[in-house]
């Protein structure tokens, strides 16, 4: 069977601009070995992009991610954003920053596949800041604030105003919803914490919704003996390493 050279060649050329659109979304490029510099990224992703001009918002922010992290081609994240060193996004989360703004994420954190960020809009129509939807940090506002090392499993969501703190994991399809979670916490799978503040070193049982402070103040406290003690140090070092791999690739 005989080729046309020409079309070959079309096809060649096709072949290394599709391949070329396939790859993960530069993360700093051109930095440094050991540097954890921040970079806006270019808005052409098709993955990472500005949020829109919207009644709310007239300024369109592209997200800010640290050289070290990885974002799967197949994730997304979109306006004022902030991912930290060495966290991994992966396949199918969706860091949304569009409507309440920003969202952080701080250093070796994980979002895991299908896992959504997002948040109720933190500024009205007349450039005013709604407060109730607001979440201060150490002088910082945020729609949605995530600590170091926090862990969110497959499917989980959080939904600003939210606040989750260091060293904490939110199991697979828990939700977290106008409350604040402490740090050295566990959410287990299916659970959600509600318009409440859970304190340290507590957890949430599976399948249990807590709504109200009473609720939140009497979970128990994790001790030595308790299953997932340990869960959240372990999926913190698969997935810091799994970003480094991926990003050596």
């Amino acid at each position: 069977m005989r080729f046309d050279k020409k079309v070959c060649i079309v096809l060649i050329l096709s072949l290394v601009l599709a391949l070329a659109g396939s790859g993960c979304v530069s993360q700093g490029e051109g930095a440094e070995e050991g540097e954890h510099a921040e970079t806006a990224v270019e808005g052409s992703a098709s993955n990472v992009w500005a949020n829109p001009v919207t009644p709310w918002n007239p300024e369109p922010t592209e997200p800010t991610i640290d050289s070290t992290a990885y974002i799967h081609p197949q994730a997304s994240v979109i306006g004022d954003a902030t991912i930290g060193a060495r966290v991994m996004v992966s396949p199918f989360a969706s860091v949304r920053s569009d409507e309440g703004m920003p969202i952080f994420v701080g250093d070796e954190s994980n979002i895991q596949d299908g896992v959504i960020l997002h948040a109720l809009e933190t500024i009205d129509e007349e450039g005013e800041p709604v407060e109730s939807h607001i979440i201060e940090v150490d002088g910082e506002e945020y729609a949605v604030y995530v600590g170091e090392r926090v862990s969110l499993a497959h499917q989980a969501q959080i939904h600003g105003p939210a606040y989750v703190g260091d060293d904490t994991f939110i199991g697979m399809k828990a939700m977290v919803f106008k409350a604040k979670v402490g740090n050295n916490c566990v959410l287990e799978p299916t659970s959600a914490a509600i318009g409440v503040t859970i304190p340290d070193g507590r957890y949430v049982p599976a399948g249990t919704v807590v709504t109200s402070q009473a609720e939140a103040d009497k979970l128990p406290e994790i001790t030595d003996d308790y299953a997932y003690r340990h869960t959240n140090e372990a999926v913190v070092y698969v997935n810091v390493n799994l970003a480094d791999g991926y990003n050596a690739v």
